[in-house]
């Protein structure tokens, strides 16, 4: 049965649930990998990259890492999947790069953008929650083949300005800084800890399941399911 479900914002997951897990890996990771070693080389000066350097060097415990050491950290990090801040926000900045320069282009699922468009026009307010910077989910949904879909979005939050996305703490957070009531919030996932975490912050779930996914398999518990964006119905209060 698809899901019908009262709310006035829909907040997004995007590896999984809205983009491919595997363009990620196979795509952005080796991009990331290949162009760290200038980043911190030629952007070392500005403030969010030398942030960010300082980031690793305390994690590490190292605090002489040159920049050679941090892009050996960083390339460790990328192979075991690490959702370390510094890594997501010296990623962002490269793919912010490529996306910029043409290198590179968001994917979206097919069914993803036309449910975003039809949401946006009933009034349906949009967000997105990744554990990837903001930066790189600005140039993220900036990038699409579709066009420019960043108009579409309200507000970006990640595990910096919201906190771990396993964590109900961190959708109480969001829940705040919208002024949207919890009960009117509606998170889309495909990571059940994910959706365990907004549903007892008192949101409303849907977990997405698309063949192919690392989670696909493992199902999403005890929430509403949808295999794509356009089985889901979202309704706002009085209509």
């Amino acid at each position: 049965m698809s899901p019908r479900i009262e709310a006035d914002a829909v907040v997004l997951d995007i590896e999984g649930t809205t983009s491919a897990t595997g363009f990620v890996v196979n795509v952005l990771y080796p991009y990331s990998r290949s162009r760290f070693a200038a980043l911190l080389t030629e952007r070392a000066g500005e403030p969010e990259v030398a942030r960010a350097m300082a980031g690793v060097r305390e994690l590490t415990g190292e605090p002489d890492a040159d920049a050679v050491r941090i892009e050996k950290t960083l390339n460790a990090w990328l192979d075991e999947d690490r959702k370390a801040a510094p890594l997501k926000t010296l990623q962002g900045l490269v793919w912010s790069e490529g996306f910029a320069r043409g290198d590179l282009v968001a994917h979206f699922y097919a069914d993803v953008v036309p449910a975003l468009r039809a949401w946006h026009a009933a009034g349906v307010r949009l967000y997105v929650y990744s554990s990837g910077s903001v930066a790189a989910q600005r140039a993220w949904f900036s990038s699409a083949l579709e066009g420019d879909l960043l108009p579409l979005v309200s507000g970006l939050y990640d595990t910096e300005n919201a906190g771990p996305k396993q964590e109900p703490e961190s959708y109480r957070r969001i829940a705040a800084a919208t002024g949207v009531p919890a009960d009117r919030l509606l998170f889309l996932s495909d990571r059940p800890g994910e959706l365990d975490a907004a549903r007892a912050a008192g949101w409303r779930t849907v977990g997405v399941r698309r063949p192919g996914e690392p989670y696909y398999e493992q199902g999403v518990g005890g929430h509403a399911q949808a295999g794509t964006f356009d089985e889901i119905t979202v309704v706002r209060r009085g209509t």
